[in-house]
């Protein structure tokens, strides 16, 4: 049952980042940039933020090298909660905020007691 449960948190998390990733490719990719540069971060930084959501998705669902996916994807999750989401007299946005807080969390936590037996880092790295 632990096992299944290591794997099936790391679905969980993982899977918000590659959606979310995949999600501005296309057609939202116009609209996203021109967000993040009406926050004051530059839209040339969204390929970035893309390969960070995608790859560092893959890499917590797949439990491969999930230490560093973690940390990278949990200051990823901060940061982006005290820039786009703390205006908290909007009360999506600070329902956004606190998501990201957990998020970051639940990332943290992955980082101090890694991957699990299910996963590539088990595999690979033992």
């Amino acid at each position: 049952m632990k096992n299944l449960t290591e794997v099936t948190g790391r679905i969980l998390l993982g899977l918000i980042f590659l959606l979310a990733g995949i999600g501005k490719i296309g057609a939202a990719y116009a609209g996203t940039a021109a967000y993040m540069a009406s926050m004051g971060v530059p839209g040339a930084l969204l390929p970035l933020v893309i390969a960070l959501e995608i790859i560092g998705g893959l890499m917590v669902i797949s439990g491969f090298k999930v230490k560093w996916a973690g940390y990278a994807l949990a200051v990823f999750s901060l940061v982006a909660a005290f820039i786009f989401h703390a205006n908290f007299d909007d009360q999506m946005q600070s329902i956004l905020f606190m998501k990201n807080l957990s998020i970051a969390g639940g990332l943290l936590l992955l980082t101090v007691y890694g991957a699990g037996q299910w996963s590539l880092d088990s595999k690979l790295f033992k």
